[in-house]
């Protein structure tokens, strides 16, 4: 027996065409519709065609089928749309005031319709055929559309065997519903468009480095951050608990990236409260045990994130401004999209064990004639993330890290972050609003992204990893807490005095113009109760033709860890790619250890003692000995 004869033979009266059903709604009748590419769009196209409805409020999530009839009068005239979410199909709708907006946390809607602050009298579903006991499936579309189903007076639900039949909080029984309507149609699709695949390239090697493996992620609203996901496909055991499934998540389903093993939050399921892509994914969640799809106050309740240890947030942005305010619904007056999940997420995240939020957008808008990092929010601009939840910003152009930074901190991370041709005009703007020194410079003009081939780790003997990079202008706080964290005997080894203080100005001369050819340094970053700190500096200036001075600083508590020898070699490297031949260094006679590593690092350097120092003098072209003693 098939579903129809089944539902013939126990609910003949609830069986009735899209006609039938729709002529139950009256005049002035509230109106849900279910979310994004699980609307029932028979339904909807049947109450649009029914000329004796006026009047009608319509609540949905995210539209599609609308999008079709906001230009027609008579529609806006019979019909008014209340939008949780404003979907890319009816954004011009919204610019020209077509429709109204509703801002609200998405964990916080279905509670607006339990608490009746929303009242609602008529709910439109699509649902997938019943089983033998009864249950439809809600399919792709959970979100809000249970708790808008429990709280409409009258459900009608469109019958579709196209649509999955999805494990978790998405079954319904017919019982539950009043009216029936059976009619097979294909799902809306939703296939995002791309961004510049340069740009998204690039973000998605910075983003990369930020996960690790058994990580559990997030993935928000928007082409960006599903862009980005193929550039994840080198980890290992990535958990998934996020309000949207896309088809970019399938290739890495599909290489078991995704494993959910690492989860402390049902691990081995993709938590979830919608679907939205091609057939193919639909296909793939269809009676899939792996996914796990719940509404929207349960996935999104940031209680509930939080027991995700190693949570990941990774969203997308319209606009950041230089103190970290972030907005994502709104373009000036004219609004964009919504508050939709990020605030949830971003919260959710920021309580999660090991847990940190990403908010990643290209550095520009409008082919490139407009920074999307801002000195200030545009008029009008939705502040829908505050300056107080914001951890990574990622550009094309590199990570700025804001937890726990000063406004100044901020302004240096976010500038070095922005495009090149913006950051002179972005320090200026902040030296107005008084949120840097006055004296501060800006950062380079320069793409810094050769920088990357700079970056190593070492695992050091006690068990410590550190991480090395660049040096970085906004590094200037860490950069002086470093030196004020060393004894002062390891100060005095490095200055050949007992320098005591190290201020904004001394710094900034040195640092915040930084030259990476003519002059490099390197930093060694340890983690520190999730914060990473400067336990090392090695750094190289131009003496010579072919010549660079180079100096090493180890922090006490990790000297002796090799740590030195791997700032050498590293520095070695970068000098070489800038035509250096050699390396001198001037160390006092008393600091044998540095003597020693520079000897054991270049075994035919020559020695010059002069009174207290001793110059070393070391040629690359003879290190090739202590090269293959390292391999050995």
């Amino acid at each position: 027996m098939d579903y129809i004869e089944w539902l013939d033979k126990h609910y003949p009266r609830k069986v009735v065409s899209a006609r039938q059903a729709i002529s139950a709604i009256g005049k002035g009748s509230r109106v849900f519709i279910g979310t994004g590419c699980g609307e029932p769009q028979h339904l909807i196209r049947a109450m649009v065609f029914d000329e004796n409805l006026q009047d009608i409020m319509i609540y949905q999530m995210l539209s599609s089928t609308l999008a079709e009839y906001v230009d027609d009068k008579n529609f806006l005239d019979r019909f008014s749309l209340k939008l949780f979410f404003i979907s890319y199909a009816l954004r011009k709708a919204a610019f020209e005031g077509k429709i109204d907006y509703v801002p609200a946390y998405l964990s916080q809607i279905p509670e607006l319709f339990n608490s009746k602050s929303i009242g609602l009298d008529f709910a439109l579903i699509q649902v997938s055929p019943p089983d033998e006991f009864g249950y439809c499936s809600l399919g792709v579309s959970v979100d809000i559309t249970r708790a808008g189903t429990e709280n409409s007076r009258v459900v009608i639900a469109q019958i579709n065997p196209q649509m999955p039949r999805t494990w978790g909080d998405s079954f319904i029984h017919v019982d539950e519903i009043d009216y029936l309507v059976d009619y097979n149609e294909p799902l809306v699709e939703f296939i995002p468009g791309s961004p510049d695949k340069d740009i998204t390239q690039r973000i998605g090697h910075y983003v990369s480095q930020l996960v690790n493996d058994g990580a559990t992620l997030q993935v928000g609203f928007g082409q960006l951050p599903y862009a980005i996901l193929p550039y994840l496909d080198n980890k290992k055991d990535l958990g998934i608990h996020t309000q949207l499934i896309t088809d970019g998540f399938l290739p890495l389903f599909e290489k078991k990236v995704i494993s959910n093993k690492k989860k402390t939050l049902l691990p081995g399921r993709v938590v979830a409260s919608l679907c939205m892509g091609s057939q193919k994914l639909y296909q793939y969640v269809n009676d899939n045990p792996m996914f796990y799809f719940r509404s929207s106050e349960f996935v999104n309740d940031p209680a509930v994130i939080a027991r995700n240890d190693n949570f990941i947030s990774i969203s997308s942005a319209l606009e950041v401004d230089l103190t970290g305010q972030v907005c994502s619904d709104s373009v000036g007056y004219l609004f964009y999209s919504g508050i939709g999940d990020q605030v949830d997420f971003l919260r959710g995240s920021s309580m999660s064990k090991g847990g940190f939020s990403i908010i990643a957008l290209p550095s520009t808008a409008q082919d490139g004639k407009v920074s999307r990092i801002v000195s200030h929010l545009s008029e009008g601009a939705g502040v829908a993330t505050t300056r107080g939840d914001v951890n990574f910003v990622v550009t094309e152009y590199g990570i700025a890290e804001l937890k726990g930074k000063s406004i100044y901190q901020r302004v240096m991370e976010l500038s070095q972050i922005a495009h090149p041709k913006f950051r002179e005009n972005l320090i200026s703007e902040a030296k107005k609003h008084h949120y840097i020194f006055a004296d501060q410079l800006p950062p380079r003009e320069e793409d810094l992204i050769f920088l990357e081939e700079y970056k190593s780790t070492l695992q050091t003997p006690s068990g410590n990893t550190v991480e090395f990079r660049p040096l970085l202008p906004s590094d200037e706080f860490g950069f002086r807490n470093f030196y004020y964290s060393l004894q002062a005997k390891t100060v005095y080894y490095r200055f050949f005095y007992y320098k005591r203080l190290f201020s904004h100005e001394s710094l900034q001369e040195q640092w915040a113009k930084v030259d990476y050819r003519k002059n490099m340094s390197i930093i060694g970053l340890a983690s520190r109760r999730g914060h990473k700190e400067i336990v090392a500096i090695g750094s190289y200036a131009a003496f010579e033709e072919d010549k660079a001075e180079v100096a090493l600083v180890v922090r006490d508590d990790y000297q002796q860890q090799g740590i030195g020898t791997h700032l050498l070699k590293v520095l070695e490297k970068i000098a070489k790619e800038n035509n250096y031949k050699g390396f001198i260094a001037s160390v006092l006679k008393e600091n044998r250890v540095m003597v020693h590593t520079f000897q054991k690092n270049f075994p035919k350097s020559e020695i010059l003692s002069r009174g207290s120092e001793v110059f070393v003098q070391m040629d690359f072209e003879d290190n090739t000995q202590a090269e293959q003693q390292d391999r050995q």
